[in-house]
């Protein structure tokens, strides 16, 4: 174990915490805009208490994102000074403008939305939360734009051993991104639906005296959530062909593929051997990943060893396979989650608007954990991501183990990797303890 290792860890749990807030405060700041907007057109006040009630949820989460989002800024320029140095020229711009402008206008137009109820027109006032939710939006596609160019680098020129900016518009326009971007923002779509959902289920099964209030809440998620998983589903599907041709061995290891097929077969599941690199056991759909590739029964998935041998050549010798039993395993929890919200909405979608059949107990009961579900889904579809590139940082270019800082030491990695997951688990609890009391206090008529 060295600094690097730790420096790995330290960033990979402190992203992980931080995409805990951050897709349900992209997520909700969009349901927020759409139930003002129906107060607004309707004037039924369940909807200004509606607003104002997943509003108060909505702050709390809001404040643990920022709070957790600041170390990761740290880290590029302390434990990864390195890759800072390398390719900080290109980085740092669409950081810089996340923060100049997506953050501070979602900041701005936050604070008079939360001051503003009696002092803002009714119009002016629902304006300021969209202007919320397109601010937390805009922050998700500067970060993924400069995320992108870590697994697609463009515009740029390689001079003094750094990478120098030839194109800003290329890399605002790199086609990752946009990818990245629409699968981000339905993902946190789903994962604002279920935590609707789950809390409104609660209280339905409390038989909450507040009744239009919760079956408002609840019909609205069921079809927030039925569009947001029905779109982030449609979108991974492009995502997987695009990695096929971009990063085909992010795909082989994700498939645990170790040889090219052609035809090739999706694999449900296998016993993977990473040393001896081949599977023990597998079960198999014949023609599936070239159908899900090519939407063709037939085209070449390329596998482990020749891509391996395809990066030696290029790059030299080294090991370029990332690691598999991480991608294999996650690719399956994203999808399997992916697949149970999807059936979760269509059946809460289903009950409450098919008001002859009332809503069952059992389903009730099944979406309270359910809360979890995106969550799942949305750190595991990030360990895919992040792991599928290694071992590169920027991928092509620059190796992780080169972008680490060479002045800190593995003491002071590991201290910081103990003292920032111990602190974030402490965020996190205090998190899930004010999210809880207020959820479960429920709503209070004006």
């Amino acid at each position: 174990m060295n600094a690097m290792i730790f420096s790995r860890w330290q960033f990979g749990i402190t992203t992980v915490y931080h995409f805990f807030f951050a897709p349900l405060t992209i997520g909700l700041g969009i349901l927020l805009a759409i139930m003002e907007t129906r107060y607004l057109l309707t004037g039924d006040d369940t909807y200004k208490r509606m607003t104002k009630f997943w509003g108060k949820l909505f702050l709390i989460n809001f404040v643990m994102g920022v709070v957790t989002g600041l170390v990761q800024e740290f880290q590029f320029g302390l434990n990864w000074s390195e890759y800072s140095r390398y390719v900080g020229d290109i980085f740092g711009a669409p950081l810089a403008i996340e923060t100049l402008a997506a953050f501070f206008l979602e900041s701005v137009f936050l604070g008079a939305w939360i001051f503003g109820w009696d002092k803002l027109s009714p119009r002016v006032h629902a304006a300021c939360i969209w202007l919320v939710a397109l601010g937390s939006i805009l922050s998700a596609v500067w970060i993924l734009i400069a995320n992108s160019f870590m697994h697609e680098p463009v515009g740029y020129i390689a001079r003094n051993n750094r990478l120098e900016m030839t194109s800003f518009s290329e890399i605002v326009f790199n086609p990752h991104a946009g990818l990245q971007i629409l699968h981000v923002v339905f993902a946190a779509m789903v994962t604002a639906a279920f935590f609707v959902l789950g809390i409104s289920a609660y209280h339905r099964l409390r038989n909450n005296p507040d009744v239009g209030f919760w079956q408002k809440s609840f019909r609205l998620a069921a079809l927030y959530a039925v569009v947001g998983i029905v779109l982030t589903i449609g979108i991974g599907h492009p995502q997987g062909q695009y990695m096929v041709r971009h990063q085909p061995m992010k795909m082989a290891a994700a498939e645990a593929q170790w040889t090219s097929e052609d035809p090739a077969a999706l694999s449900l599941f296998s016993l993977i051997d990473e040393k001896e690199g081949r599977n023990t056991f597998s079960i198999q759909i014949p023609y599936m990943l070239s159908l899900l590739a090519y939407n063709r029964p037939s085209g070449e998935v390329k596998g482990i060893h020749e891509l391996q041998a395809e990066f030696e050549k290029e790059h030299g010798p080294g090991d370029y396979v990332p690691p598999v039993h991480i991608c294999f395993w996650s690719f399956r929890l994203m999808v399997g989650a992916g697949m149970a919200m999807l059936l979760l909405a269509m059946l809460a979608a289903y009950y409450t608007f098919k008001k002859s059949i009332p809503l069952e107990r059992w389903f009730l009961t099944l979406l309270i954990p359910c809360i979890a579900l995106p969550y799942l889904a949305n750190s595991t579809g990030w360990l895919l991501t992040e792991m599928g590139r290694q071992p590169w940082i920027v991928y092509g270019l620059m190796k992780t183990s080169e972008a680490a800082s060479k002045a800190v030491s593995s003491g002071e990695a590991l201290f910081s990797l103990i003292a920032f997951t111990l602190l974030y688990g402490v965020l996190m609890a205090v998190d899930f303890y004010l999210l809880r009391k207020f959820a479960v206090a429920g709503s209070a008529k004006e």
